[in-house]
């Protein structure tokens, strides 16, 4: 099958001005998101925490006036998910179906789990000093989230380059960085600009390229129903973004 693929050609976004633990970063420092969808960015509010707060990344961070535990989490979206399967014609009594709300509510928690990980827990002392100036590159890394508009399945690859400021980190780190940020109700716009912002909190590097590509199941198995086409979005800073022959390499070296 030809894959036909979506690429986001509109101008790009500007991603906005934000403060990290009290220090403010321009927008120009955290560079543009190629997007036909403006990323609405969520602001910080005081009082609970709600899904309209954000967290250090500018990310959703998941309701706590609601659920305290995860036990109680699980519980109500097991029941909840009775009363999905009851308003489908099902019957959740039925064999195939008796433990399916527990099921459902259990992957639910999994598929979210980013929402509870710490970028400082997951990077911990995994930074090092390092006399290393040049393009440090881990491409398909295989990734896959939650569309918030569905709550069906994308899936597909990440690849995260970035140029070393004095300092490096543990290769593994970075796919663990993609994880903390796809294992939450996403839109593949904010996922590939939050995995840029993250990288450049924690290494503080000359720049940061990330390229994300996915075919969406709400594009392949509803609405227009075309299951080959591959959405590819892409958050460009630093020198990535005034040194076109440093972009041009980049891109050269995901097609080996």
């Amino acid at each position: 099958m030809t894959m036909a693929t979506s690429m986001k050609l509109a101008d790009a976004t500007p991603i906005p001005h934000s403060i990290h633990n009290g220090v403010s970063k321009s927008p120009g420092s955290l560079g543009k998101i190629t997007s036909v969808i403006k990323v609405q960015e969520s602001t910080e509010t005081n009082g609970s925490l709600s899904i309209d707060k954000t967290d250090d990344q500018g990310g959703h961070i998941a309701s706590k006036s609601l659920c305290q535990e995860p036990a109680e989490a699980e519980a109500k979206i097991a029941a909840a998910m009775k009363n999905v399967l009851e308003c489908l014609g099902e019957d959740p009594s039925r064999d195939g179906l008796l433990k399916t709300p527990q099921r459902y509510a259990k992957a639910m928690t999994f598929f979210t789990k980013g929402y509870e990980t710490k970028l400082a827990d997951v990077v911990n002392d995994a930074i090092f000093e390092v006399d290393h100036n040049e393009l440090v590159l881990v491409k398909g890394i295989e990734i896959s989230s939650l569309c918030e508009h569905h709550l069906v399945p994308f899936m597909g690859t990440i690849h995260i380059g970035y140029i070393p400021n004095g300092r490096v980190i543990g290769l593994s780190k970075l796919a663990r960085i993609a994880e903390i940020y796809a294992r939450r109700l996403q839109v593949q716009e904010r996922l590939t600009q939050q995995v840029a912002r993250a990288i450049e909190e924690v290494l503080n590097p000359d720049g940061v390229a990330v390229v994300v590509e996915c075919t969406h199941m709400c594009m392949a198995m509803r609405g227009v129903q075309k299951p080959g086409a591959v959405t590819v979005t892409q958050c460009k800073t630093g020198v990535f973004k005034t040194d076109h022959r440093l972009d041009e390499r980049f891109h050269s070296l995901l097609q080996r």
